[in-house]
């Protein structure tokens, strides 16, 4: 039998793993199980936390190491990856090193009151660096106030308005947004491309604060208050600058309605106020590592993430990788830390397999206070199923 080629290729395990640690752990399990295969890594990102690592190791570049804010105004380092192709300079940034829900204690997780203002700083820096086109990647933010902290730092407003979180934009005003067209201005010459990591637009049922608040902090309270405060916010907008309409039809174009325009708790919306492009953060992460090329050569490919739930299904990592495997024949199976998305949703995603390290509740406290020892034993368990010993 010829040897069996494995392409190991997840995301991160938020709060847990690193998307390059993840992969080193299922690799190690695996070659446990399996030391006749031949294993390959490619950490991945949907635009979240490791971003600009998973962008920086396939590509190269300078990584130029600056400082910002995080989603309570305290400075924390950050970074922003420049690469020169063909004439033109590219700038990645990670809006998770400024506005992560991993920069908060548990006891500071408040998105009524966090902001987005050290995201702002970055696109700032990353002009200021020369770049002509700027990726921002989007997803794991702490934050809930429509991108309204970004556009202050950009010199729109009042940080005292715009920079207090997402629940003060319900007395937002016209004079309030003073400066907004001067901050398009800025980026009129800048590919602005947002890289995000669901679909969901910034208002109703599907929308940043029903969908996300409650992850972030929010009492179900506080998500209707963010909610009724960012429809005010975007209406004023509107008064501001009017939607243009569509050409084909007449109708306005509202940018809160737009996909991805609540991701990052509305950070996708303000970005699109700038004139930004939306693009799924997954398949431009693909795309950069030149995936489909990896998976063309590979027997199999082993992803995974933290959760494997209803937003896997939405533009995250492991449906991302099913479908472009699907493309060549080769079959995907996920390991998560944990799944409650059933068999049938998952084969309809490209899946053939589901194998979550904590497959009842109480072995999640496990996964969680020892996540590389349990993902790799659960991947050497998969292996033994996947690519039995001959």
């Amino acid at each position: 039998m010829r040897v069996v080629h494995v392409l190991i290729a997840p995301d991160c395990y938020t709060g847990s793993l690193t998307a390059a640690q993840a992969a080193a752990a299922i690799a190690q399990g695996w070659a446990e199980a399996a030391p006749h295969d031949t294993l390959s890594r490619v950490p991945l990102s949907d635009g979240g936390p490791g971003f600009v690592d998973v962008i920086a190791t396939s590509l190269g570049g300078d990584v130029l190491a600056r400082v910002t804010t995080d989603p309570l105004g305290r400075e924390v380092p950050a970074t922003i990856l420049l690469v020169d192709d063909d004439g033109r300079r590219t700038a990645y940034v990670e809006s998770a090193q400024a506005a992560g829900l991993h920069l908060l204690a548990a006891d500071e997780r408040d998105p009524t009151r966090t902001t987005t203002a050290g995201v702002g700083r970055l696109l700032v820096e990353a002009v200021e660096a020369g770049a002509t086109r700027v990726v921002v990647g989007l997803g794991g933010s702490g934050t809930n106030d429509a991108g309204a902290g970004l556009l202050a730092a950009l010199g729109v407003g009042t940080p005292q308005r715009l920079g207090r979180g997402g629940l003060a934009l319900a007395a937002t005003t016209v004079d309030d947004l003073a400066g907004l067209e001067e901050a398009r201005t800025r980026f009129r010459g800048v590919d602005l491309v947002i890289a995000t990591d669901v679909d969901s637009p910034l208002l109703g049922l599907k929308g940043a604060s029903a969908v996300f608040a409650a992850q972030k902090g929010a009492s179900d309270e506080d998500a209707q208050r963010l909610e009724n405060a960012l429809g005010h916010f975007a209406s004023v907008v509107a008064r501001v600058r009017p939607p243009a309409k569509d050409l084909l039809t007449g109708t306005a174009i509202r940018p809160e309605r737009e996909p991805g325009a609540g991701a990052a708790g509305g950070l996708g919306y303000a970005l699109q106020l700038l004139g930004g492009r939306r693009v799924s953060g997954v398949e431009a992460v693909l795309a950069a590592v030149d995936f489909p090329a990896l998976v063309a050569a590979a027997d199999l490919v082993v992803t995974g993430e933290g959760s494997f739930d209803w937003q896997s299904l939405h533009g995250k990592v492991v449906v991302g990788v099913a479908e472009a495997a699907s493309h060549v024949g080769v079959p995907v199976i996920a390991i998560p830390g944990q799944s409650v998305v059933g068999r049938r949703e998952a084969m309809a995603a490209g899946l053939s397999g589901v194998y979550a390290v904590a497959e009842r509740p109480d072995q999640l406290v496990e996964a969680l206070t020892d996540p590389v020892g349990t993902l790799a034993a659960r991947a050497a368990r998969v292996a033994r199923t996947w690519s039995p010993r001959r």
